[in-house]
């Protein structure tokens, strides 16, 4: 039995920097991970799908390039020349994070599959053989979330597609079929769409992006459609079947049955966390319904000294909070401060084109808490920066309250919609009330300027 200060399992976007930081302090640290280091962000995620939206977008500007009075001929792509950028970039950012633990004094990085022995104890199952027993007073869960796969007759009989297997696939699809009609499946339609793939979005609820506000998921329904993806909503899907050449999926929408044929189907229909094989049963760390960790407001489960961060814990499934996660635990095991996640803002973004951020609450929301709120809106038609660039879809959205003039939250699906809202994010950190943005002086023209527009909605 081997004994460390500290273990992480999981070298994802909040296992690594607190591994890193922990062997700083002085712990004798070992960090397992039993795939690849950096996590689903570099490796699955962020990473290699901002990389090939990139290429994505550029062949719908070059399309769009006559509007402009520019003619670019013939457009065509290098799928494999895509996808070989994507694998260069993620092998980058990959090697950067491996090398940077290798390079800390006093931590170990340990390939294989860790499980809970004991309540302070794992066995690990090296990659390379064999088998290492390892304790801690400090150990931290970082293994993340997966695919979630739906229960649908012959699902389990069919080569689908993950988020994960869709990114090696070495040509375009010919029709793709996603199923969820949410923030990972509509990044990879219109992504494949503009790679020139037939694009079919098949979504259970009665409208894509069932979290947001009805206007919002209009707004990005009539994009979308307009770049010819077809949207289905209100579905159920009966049965996939297979056969040598196609795969066949029979639905229902509306009370109205219908058929497709298509060449590949993705799931995108939400993901689970990585908690099954942990052995937590044996350490006695309790999880909830739907298998998330359960931690306080300082990420620290029922177990003293076991903390849980990123997405394998529930919460907002993204890379920024995982890293927030990292910095309240580490700050304040190490530098004996009072950090917590409660209250603490839930900035994301969508990368559509255009994109969707958010920060704050929605409009639906601000109704269901019975706030005296006011809403503000200004279509991207009517952006000075957007009709000069030709970025006019989508809008900016802001709610407000009403008697102290507080920015409660935005939705901006706008171009650069994730940087517009981040200037709103800002002014809600510091307090800023949207009456001063109205008058506020920015940088003529930038997009950000028409904040002085979206307030100006409320003068009346």
């Amino acid at each position: 039995m081997k004994y460390y200060d500290a273990i992480i399992i999981g070298a994802g976007q909040a296992g690594t920097p607190l591994a890193k930081k922990l062997a700083e302090a002085g712990k004798k640290t070992a960090i397992i991970e039993k795939r690849l280091v950096g996590g689903t962000c570099i490796n699955d995620g962020c990473t290699p799908t901002k990389a090939m939206i990139a290429s994505a977008r550029a062949v719908y500007q070059a399309r769009k390039a006559t509007e402009l009075g520019v003619e670019v001929g013939t457009i065509k792509i290098d799928f494999k020349k895509i996808k070989q950028r994507k694998d260069d970039i993620v092998e980058q950012f990959r090697a950067s994070s491996e090398k940077g633990i290798n390079n800390t004094k006093g931590l170990r990085l340990i390939f294989g599959t860790a499980k809970f022995s004991a309540e302070k104890e794992l066995t690990i199952a090296l990659n390379d053989g064999g088998e290492e027993k390892v304790t801690a007073d400090l150990i931290f869960i970082n293994t993340g979330a997966k695919t979630a796969i739906p229960d649908i007759e012959g699902l389990d009989e069919i080569d689908y597609l993950t988020s994960t297997t869709i990114l090696d696939l070495e040509t375009v699809p010919e029709h793709l079929v996603v199923i969820g009609g949410n923030y990972i499946g509509l990044e990879f339609g219109q992504m494949f769409n503009r790679f020139g793939s037939k694009i079919t979005i098949l979504e259970k609820s009665s409208g894509i992006l069932a979290k947001e506000d009805q206007d919002i998921s209009s707004a990005l329904t009539e994009i979308l459609t307009d770049e010819k993806i077809e949207i289905i909503t209100a579905v159920k899907i009966d049965k996939i079947s297979q056969d040598k050449k196609q795969l066949h999926l029979s639905i229902q929408s509306d009370k109205t049955k219908k058929n497709i044929t298509a060449s590949h189907v993705l799931i995108a229909a939400g993901r689970i966390p990585q908690t099954a094989d942990l052995g937590l049963e044996n350490c006695g760390v309790k999880l909830d319904d739907k298998g998330h960790v359960i931690v306080n407001e300082k990420l620290e489960t029922n177990i003293k000294g076991i903390y849980a961060l990123g997405d394998v814990k529930g919460g907002p499934a993204f890379t920024h909070i995982a890293y927030n996660d990292y910095t309240i635990v580490y700050l304040n095991l190490i530098e004996g401060t009072k950090y917590s996640i409660h209250d603490r803002p839930i900035p994301y973004c969508m990368f559509t084109d255009p994109q969707l951020g958010r920060i704050g609450i929605s409009e639906k929301e601000a109704k269901e808490k019975k706030l005296n709120y006011k809403v503000a809106v200004l279509p991207m038609s009517n952006v000075a920066r957007g009709i000069e660039t030709n970025e006019t879809l989508g809008l900016m959205k802001a709610v407000v309250d009403a008697d102290t003039k507080e920015i409660l939250g935005a939705a901006i699906l706008a171009s650069e919609g994730g940087e517009i809202m981040s200037v709103l994010q800002m002014a809600m950190e510091g307090g800023i009330t949207y009456d001063r943005i109205r008058y506020c002086v920015f940088a003529h023209p930038t997009y950000t300027e028409s904040l002085n527009n979206l307030f100006m909605k409320l003068d009346k």
